[in-house]
């Protein structure tokens, strides 16, 4: 590793605390510009206990985690459904939260990714009940940020139009936000939704569309850039959504590819995705995405050379 970039992981540990935490407080943040945060979604780890987890990573100068209770200790992640949650008591999540705390390491966000987008009334009240139960769970661990998908749904007989945009479940989607942003105020919590170019939240202008019909502050965004690298251009994606994004995932897609990958093997142009950050979305954290043991160092390497090398580029 170059001499520049271990200086700035040193001043990302030195700052960590003010520019991790977004709920802690303005004045904290804005008394000093923070560098740029990367962190890691903890779903790639899954043979990991989360005190083994954090231990690795702090180890390695990471300092924010987003939970998805994917670890061999607390496996509730489900993807598009949701998890019987009855043994996941307040004490335990505080032991969880604590596995992390305890190395030095902040948990930014929970992933839940239930299916807001189901047609079922009884299914959907399940899911945001679910939904619920995830943000008291966040509660005892004094994590505040949830993040999800509008979910997927496929009918058995495919209609003329897609479901996801048919007129009737936009509005009720739209309805189904007002009820999550209803928790989210409950909870005193931000719900941050993530496009994806397959579903609902298909492009940037529909997700801002949305985000704009639920009228919340409570309902915001985490970008994705490989999610809709098919659909929109970068510049795009951060022009739409600037006033919501609080959250980057750091990941990767080839154009024309449905399969993710890490950051570094697709076609997302990471020195354009770091400046517009820098543009658009300074406060908000990387979460590094779809890497595990292997690779997350190359992943944290790479988007820590386009973080410098825009650096030397602004200082030039």
């Amino acid at each position: 590793m170059c001499h520049h970039a271990v200086t700035r992981r040193d001043a990302l540990k030195a700052g960590i605390a003010a520019a991790a935490l977004p709920l802690a407080g303005a004045s904290a943040a804005a008394a000093a510009p923070q560098p740029p945060v990367i962190g890691i979604s903890t779903l790639g780890f899954p043979n990991y206990t989360n005190e083994q987890l954090a231990q690795e990573l702090a180890a390695q100068d990471i300092h924010v985690v987003q939970l998805f209770l994917s670890q061999s200790d607390s496996r509730y992640w489900k993807y598009n459904g949701r998890s019987d949650l009855a043994d996941l008591s307040p004490e335990r999540c505080e032991r969880i939260a604590n596995a992390y705390r305890a190395q030095g390491v902040s948990i930014h966000s929970i992933g839940v990714y239930t299916n807001l987008i189901h047609p079922d009334d009884a299914e959907r009240d399940a899911n945001l009940a679910y939904f619920d139960a995830m943000m008291a769970a966040g509660d005892a661990m004094g994590v505040h940020t949830f993040i999800t998908e509008a979910g997927h749904h496929e009918p058995e007989e495919p209609p003329g139009v897609p479901y996801y945009l048919q007129e009737p479940v936009w509005l009720r989607m739209v309805e189904t936000g007002k009820r999550l942003a209803a928790l989210a105020e409950k909870h005193d919590a931000t719900v941050l939704l993530e496009p994806f170019y397959r579903g609902f939240l298909t492009t940037a202008k529909r997700t801002r569309l949305f985000v704009e019909d639920i009228g919340s502050p409570r309902i915001r965004v985490l970008l994705d850039p490989a999610n809709l690298l098919e659909l929109n251009d970068m510049e795009e994606m951060f022009a739409q959504l600037q006033p919501w994004i609080d959250c980057l995932h750091a990941k990767d897609r080839k154009l024309h590819v449905d399969r993710g990958v890490a950051a570094g093997k697709g076609d997302l142009n990471y020195d354009e995705f770091v400046a517009l950050a820098a543009q658009y979305a300074p406060h908000a954290p990387f979460i590094l995405e779809y890497v595990g043991p292997n690779d997350y160092l190359q992943a944290r390497d790479l988007v820590e050379d386009a973080l410098n090398r825009r650096n030397a580029r602004v200082k030039s």
